[in-house]
């Protein structure tokens, strides 16, 4: 966290692949980052070290035999996991014990789109693209998937047959904090990753999401990380491998072994880095969505502004700057059932009163509740002031202008907090401040 007290502040703010820079005044602007990690020094051998020395459980070469099917999840174009440089640790570490052919890549789409073939090979690269068997899995195609019962609380699942099938199942992915499952990464990559539509209508229902402890950094106790975690290690995962970012998207450290021992690692990490206490609430909170690629759409960028909600004052302004290129996005329903009802409150009582979950609905949910804290403007390249309303959103063209604009109308006690990462960070309430 800094501050400076000459007239104007540039923040380097995360947009898209390029990013921007924003002029504030420095009198009233606090910026809040995560602690700044150097990346591995070497970090093919720092993949292969955590599949070779796991936090517990068994190294990875002492789980597969030869001639065994491997299925492994992994994150889908919106997440910027190193994918490449973790299939092929994993084709290293298993050298002289499975091929290429014994593997298969499940892409983890949930309930988002199935990614293009252009998106595969920027995801894993030509060579594995060409050589290897990719399937993005789709939730809404009864064929793609098994029953395996009912988990948690409730929870029917249905999972990918072809991860069920396999003799291994590796999960991939990385650990960020998440808006109201607590973190990425580990469980999450079987469910709602490799989940049916009606497995994650149930763990995404209007119930779990408002629950108090659907929130950021919170797993245990959480009723979604719960039904989660309980649906992932009940079904069977062999070996699961996650990693932490820093914000070039680079490994910074690795993790292996058993699901759910190996995913409180790779979390206690990411909690000590990203969660930053502030002494008070603020008029205007800067954010973003972290750049590409997970500013790609607004349904994406709702994480950057929950995010932000946390620390702005009732009746204050977020700002999210997130490029969009992928629109609302104009695939599934987030767009329709935001524009269903005429006010966030109208929209949250009718999500309240609904009998069954829709698509995206828990997007809607957690967007609604923050619009009723808060006004929402998007600094975004991709989208209309006019497409934005429809949202119950308004489109910010200079960032600058409308602090100004915001800082003159509350007058000279305002203040802003930047949050240039996004749900990188996660801003906290000082203990003092809150006293």
């Amino acid at each position: 966290m800094q501050e400076t007290d000459t007239t104007s502040i540039a923040v380097e703010i995360a947009y898209g692949k390029t990013g921007l820079t924003v002029e504030l005044p420095a009198d009233r602007t606090t910026v809040v980052t995560p602690l700044q990690q150097a990346a591995a020094n070497d970090i093919p051998a720092t993949l292969r070290a955590a599949l070779a020395n796991p936090v517990a459980g068994p190294p990875l070469r002492d789980v597969v035999r030869p001639g065994q099917t491997i299925a492994v999840s992994m994150c889908d174009s919106t997440r910027p996991q190193p994918r490449e440089l973790m299939i092929r640790a994993l084709l290293e570490e298993l050298e002289g014990i499975a091929t290429r052919e014994d593997f298969v890549l499940l892409v983890a789409t949930g309930t988002h789109r199935g990614n293009t073939d252009e998106e595969i090979r920027g995801m894993i690269g030509d060579d594995l693209a060409d050589t290897m068997r990719v399937i993005n899995h789709d939730g809404r195609d009864p064929n793609e998937l098994a029953w395996l019962g009912t988990y948690g609380e409730g929870v029917p699942v249905w999972l990918n047959r072809h991860w069920v099938e396999a003799d291994v199942k590796i999960t991939t992915g990385f650990v960020e904090p998440h808006f109201f499952a607590g973190f990425s990464g580990g469980p999450k990559l079987v469910a709602p990753g490799l989940a049916g539509l009606e497995t994650v209508l149930t763990l995404h229902n209007a119930e779990r999401i408002g629950s108090p402890q659907a929130t950021w950094a919170v797993c245990e106790g959480n009723p979604v990380h719960d039904d989660i975690r309980a649906i992932a290690s009940q079904t069977g995962v062999d070996f699961a491998f996650d990693v932490v970012l820093n914000r070039e998207q680079k490994v910074v450290q690795a993790f292996g072994g058993e699901l759910l021992p190996m995913h409180a690692a790779a979390r206690q990490l990411v909690r000590e880095v990203s969660m930053r206490p502030v002494p008070q609430k603020y008029d205007i909170v800067i954010t973003t969505n972290a750049g590409f690629p997970l500013d790609q759409n607004v349904y994406q960028s709702v994480k950057g502004m929950t995010a932000a909600a946390t620390i702005v004052k009732p009746g204050g302004l977020i700002i999210c700057a997130a490029e969009c290129s992928d629109g609302f996005p104009d695939h599934g329903s987030f767009r329709e059932v935001l524009a269903s009802a005429p006010t966030p409150a109208d929209l949250l009582r009718t999500i309240s009163e609904r009998t069954e979950t829709v698509p995206d609905q828990w997007q809607v949910q957690v967007l609604a509740r923050v619009l009723a804290t808060a006004r929402v403007g998007m600094h975004t390249t991709y989208l209309t002031d006019e497409q934005l309303r429809t949202a119950h959103l308004f489109l910010v063209e200079d960032i600058a202008q409308a602090v100004a604009d915001e800082l003159k109308a509350v007058g000279p006690h305002a203040r802003i907090c930047v949050l240039p990462e996004g749900p990188q960070t996660i801003p906290y309430l000082s203990e003092e401040t809150q006293q």
